[in-house]
């Protein structure tokens, strides 16, 4: 059995690197360790029901925050992704077989925290014909029928090598949100994101929106890469041109040693200025900030995004 605590079991594709220096943290950057009791009933109730969630498998600086208020991002489909990004935590390998019951142990998790807006997402499943994309249908249909006001915002992988009707699955589940993340700009994909391309994660956001217009869509990327302030804001102009909604900025953070380094780090008000393009450019929503991560603040977030539409509608 691997032990996906020790670094080269959890990323065994990573072993062999050189090591990066990993320079010191500045002050806008740093958290508190989670001590809360509220935290702590969190994790109970996330763990009673053999849940994953993203918050702990990737590392997340706002895990302390976000469970003591009782929101998780929950990661279904295991702890184990086919893919080996350079930048990302989640350990890689061979992952188990789908769990059926699953679905309902989510549901059963977002009913007992009494959660109003759940985020779902999933490691990167390439060993399934569909990508995993039934899962993810199945897994909305649970916490609906179990939780029918509760909206729900998923984070998904590409699904590059399957079907198209891989997407209309996961899209005929009416999420309320479709996030899927760009991660980088298209130059550092080599490097940053190898097993994915940026166009047709791209492509697939659009999809969504001609699939099914009501639903939003979010993306983000994450800066301190090596990327340039142009670059980001093409990126930016791709997304719009693509209707995505909801962009999220934040600061790459190198998980360990044998991980992409850490360019720089980006300044508060580099970030104030990217919010400031972003907006002019006409997204619904728009957070940029050191430690934005796709999921932290996602429930005041979408609210705000909901309000956005109906106004941009002239409804509110």
């Amino acid at each position: 059995m691997r032990e996906l605590k020790i670094p080269d079991q959890r990323h065994p594709e990573k072993a062999h690197r050189p090591d990066q220096a990993q320079p010191k943290k500045p002050a806008w950057i740093r958290v508190k360790a989670p001590t809360s009791q509220g935290y702590k009933d969190t994790r109970e109730i996330l763990k009673s029901n053999k849940l994953v969630t993203v918050c702990e498998e990737a590392g997340c600086p706002n895990v302390g925050e976000c469970w003591s208020q009782g929101h998780a991002t929950m990661m279904i489909m295991g702890e184990i992704c086919t893919r080996g990004c350079s930048f990302c935590n989640v350990a890689t390998g061979r992952p188990d077989a789908l769990d059926v019951f699953e679905p309902g142990r989510v549901a059963h998790a977002v009913q007992t925290l009494g959660l109003k807006h759940v985020v779902i997402t999933s490691v990167d499943r390439d060993d399934l014909k569909d990508g995993g994309a039934e899962h993810f249908a199945q897994t909305i249909r649970a916490v609906r029928h179990r939780a029918p006001d509760t909206t729900i915002e998923i984070l998904t992988p590409d699904f590059l090598k399957c079907d198209p009707g891989a997407l209309e699955a996961v899209v005929a589940a009416k999420p309320d949100v479709f996030n899927h993340n760009l991660e980088t700009v298209p130059g550092l994909y080599p490097e940053v994101r190898p097993g994915a391309r940026y166009f047709h994660s791209l492509r697939l956001l659009q999809r969504v929106k001609e699939l099914d217009p009501t639903i939003f869509t979010k993306s983000g990327i994450m800066v301190g890469l090596g990327e340039a302030a142009m670059q980001v804001k093409q990126v930016m102009d791709d997304m719009r041109a693509a209707d995505v909604d909801f962009l999220t900025i934040g600061q790459y953070l190198q998980p360990s040693p044998k991980h992409h380094r850490v360019d720089r780090f980006v300044h508060p008000d580099e970030f104030a200025e990217y919010e400031r393009a972003a907006y002019g450019k006409g997204f619904l929503m728009v957070s940029a900030t050191p430690l934005t991560r796709s999921s932290y603040h996602a429930g005041e977030d979408f609210a705000r995004l909901r309000e956005a539409r109906l106004k941009k509608l002239g409804m509110a």
